[in-house]
């Protein structure tokens, strides 16, 4: 089984969603992503499969064991904070912190709509 498929998986598990309906959510035909257990995906499939879990396409592909490792970061911007550029790693443990303790009293915040 490729990491990429192994991945899909642990995520709709996670989820509470099956791969069928992770299809339909994001319009791929049905049964697609099964086929991933041995060949490749294109990368615009990836991405979209990333979007939806609002992970990295490098976790999905098993090139990193984070699931929110990428480039890009969270800006001030997506806080509705208008200071520019990049939120400074020392700040992001908290805003991990007071995440992680919403979902904790929020369960239902996970689900998508």
């Amino acid at each position: 089984m490729s990491a990429l498929y192994g991945n899909i998986k642990r995520l709709a598990d996670a989820h509470k969603i099956s791969l069928a309906e992770l299809e339909r959510n994001l319009k791929f035909s049905n049964g697609i992503i099964s086929t991933w257990k041995k060949g490749n995906p294109s990368i615009d499939k990836v991405e979209k499969v990333a979007n939806y879990f609002d992970v990295s396409t490098d976790y999905l592909l098993g090139r990193s064991s984070n699931p929110t490792d990428n480039d890009s970061g969270i800006s001030w911007l997506d806080l509705d904070m208008p200071y520019g550029g990049k939120i400074p790693d020392d700040l992001k443990g908290m805003y991990r912190a007071l995440a992680e303790q919403y979902v904790k009293d929020h369960p239902d915040s996970l689900k998508k709509d």
